[in-house]
């Protein structure tokens, strides 16, 4: 059966904490219950996730601003329109860039794995 989420029903806009490093805001779209969560995440400048790991991937579609994923093999600069894909089980991170604030949706497929924050020297790469 198909599920229909209407869009402005859900919950306030909540602060991420616990995997974040700085100011991060969460709207969710889609509460995780099954495979799939999806969510709109506001990231202030120098603000970024954890290390992290989707055990199905994850895709990331950059709705404003300004930001950085990376992984073992690096960094990329990420902006508006970019649509980015995590395989499943690889080790990232992402937020938003130095200068610039991040919005972005993320659908996240599995369950996440949390691993310890991105040092600030990480991040400075």
């Amino acid at each position: 059966m198909m599920t229909v989420v209407r869009g402005g029903a859900g919950q306030p806009s909540v602060r991420a904490e616990d995997t974040f490093t700085g100011e991060v805001w969460r709207d969710i779209v889609m509460r995780p219950g099954g495979d799939v969560s999806v969510g709109n995440n506001f990231f202030a400048p120098g603000a970024r996730t954890y290390w992290h790991t989707h055990g199905a991937g994850q895709l990331l579609i950059v709705i404003a601003g300004e930001g950085i994923v990376a992984d073992a093999d690096g960094q990329i600069l990420v902006t508006v329109g970019d649509t980015i894909w995590t395989p499943p089980d690889v080790l990232h991170w992402h937020g938003a860039s130095a200068e610039r604030y991040l919005l972005h949706t993320a659908v996240s497929l599995g369950g996440a794995e949390w691993h310890g924050p991105v040092t600030d020297a990480e991040y400075t790469q």
